[in-house]
C-alpha cells in the first residue's frame, strides 16, 4: 500500500492525459499557450501500464484530467483499459463538456462512471470572456448526454472570479433546485501563467455563500456534515441536488488528502500546490523494470507534503493549471 510518513492511505490517482486543451480559460493559461509534443507525453501503453502499477499498489480511484482529457486521441480505448484494470473499482473524469455530445455515452459503455463538468457562468458572454473560446451552449448540451448516459451524479464545477462571474453564483446554484446535480464552487488558485490574476481576484467560499443565501435563505447542511471529496455540502431547502465548496485557498483540507497526481509528461506530483515532483516517464522509458518503479513511486509517495504554503506566499510557478491536471 502507498502510505505517507504521516500515514495517510493514498489511493486516489488523478492521471493528466494531455496539457492540450481546447479552450483557453483566463485562469488557467494565457491564450496563445505552446502545449508539449506528443512524443513528450505519456503514451496510451504507458498511461496503461502506469494504471496497473498504481493498481498494485491499493491506488483504486482514478480521475481523468487534462488539459481536456476528450481531446486525447483514442480516449475511449484509453478509458477502456484502465476501467478493466484490476483492483481499480472506480473511474471518472473532470471536462469542460464541449465534446460529451458524441463521447459521453461511447464513454459510459468503455466503463467510464462519472464526470465533473466545468461551467462557470450560464451567461453565454462572460463564459466567451471566461474560456475565451467556448460557447455555454456547447457545454450544456454536454450536461444533458453525460446524464442520459448514465454518469451520473454530474457535478458541476465553476471556478469564480472577481470581476467576471462572481455575480453568476445564484443562476448556477438555482441548478440544484430542480435537478439531482451538484453545483461545486472553487475557489481560484495561484499557479504560474496568471499568478496576478489568481491572487488579485480571488472570491471566498464566504462570499460565495452569503450571495446564495442571500437568494435561498440559510444552507442546509448534507452529506453529513463530510467532505464530497474535496467538497463541503449543503443544500438549498427543497432541491434535488446539492451545493459544494471547494475552498483550498481560505479552508484546506490537506489532512485528508488521499491524491497523487500523474502529469501528462509522466510525473508524480503529490501535491497540486507545491512544485516538487518525481519523474516516472524518463526511467519506464530507459528501461526500468516495474520493481524499480514501484520503489521509486513508494519513495515520492513518502514524501507527499503535509498540505500547500499559500499561507506563507508559496506559490508553484513551474507549471501552469493544464499541465498539471486538476
Amino acid at each position: 500500500m502507498a502510505t505517507d510518513r504521516f500515514g495517510r492511505n493514498i489511493h486516489y490517482l488523478r492521471i493528466s492525459l494531455t496539457d492540450h486543451c481546447n479552450l483557453r480559460c483566463v485562469y488557467c493559461m494565457p491564450e496563445d499557450m505552446t502545449f508539449r509534443p506528443n512524443a513528450d507525453l505519456m503514451q496510451d501503453d504507458e498511461i496503461l501500464t502506469f494504471a496497473r502499477l498504481f493498481a498494485s499498489l491499493g491506488f483504486d480511484k482514478i480521475r481523468l484530467t487534462g488539459g481536456e482529457p476528450t481531446v486525447r486521441a483514442n480516449i475511449v480505448d484509453i478509458v477502456r483499459g484502465i476501467s478493466s484494470t484490476e483492483g481499480i473499482r472506480s473511474v471518472s473524469m473532470t471536462t469542460n463538456g464541449l465534446l460529451l455530445k458524441k463521447l459521453a455515452q461511447p464513454l459510459a459503455d468503455a466503463g467510464l462512471q462519472r464526470v465533473n463538468i466545468s461551467i462557470d457562468t450560464l451567461n453565454p458572454d462572460k463564459f466567451k470572456r471566461l474560456t475565451r473560446w467556448g460557447k455555454v451552449e456547447e457545454v450544456w448540451e454536454g450536461i444533458l448526454a453525460a446524464e442520459r448516459a448514465g454518469l451520473t451524479p454530474v457535478k458541476l464545477n465553476a471556478v469564480v472570479v472577481k470581476g467576471y462571474n462572481e455575480e453568476d453564483v445564484v443562476d448556477l446554484a438555482a441548478l440544484t433546485i430542480d435537478h439531482p446535480w451538484q453545483m461545486r464552487f472553487i475557489e481560484m488558485m495561484p499557479f504560474g501563467g496568471a499568478t496576478d490574476l489568481q491572487v488579485n481576484q480571488v472570491i471566498t467560499m464566504k462570499q460565495i455563500q452569503d450571495s446564495i443565501e442571500s437568494e435561498f435563505g440559510k444552507l442546509e447542511t448534507a452529506n453529513d456534515g463530510k467532505l464530497d471529496g474535496e467538497a463541503q455540502v449543503f443544500h438549498i431547502h427543497g432541491a434535488k441536488g446539492n451545493v459544494g465548496f471547494i475552498s483550498s485557498v481560505t479552508h484546506p483540507f490537506c489532512s485528508a488528502c488521499t491524491r497523487a497526481r500523474l502529469t501528462a509528461d509522466g510525473k508524480l506530483r503529490l501535491c497540486l500546490l507545491r512544485e516538487k515532483e518525481v519523474d516516472l516517464l524518463t526511467p519506464m522509458r530507459a528501461g526500468a523494470d516495474l520493481e524499480e518503479l514501484r520503489r521509486l513511486l513508494l519513495d515520492g509517495v513518502w514524501e507527499k507534503p503535509w498540505g500547500h504554503g499559500l499561507a506563507d506566499g508559496v506559490i508553484p510557478l513551474n507549471r501552469v493549471m493544464s499541465e498539471i491536471g486538476g
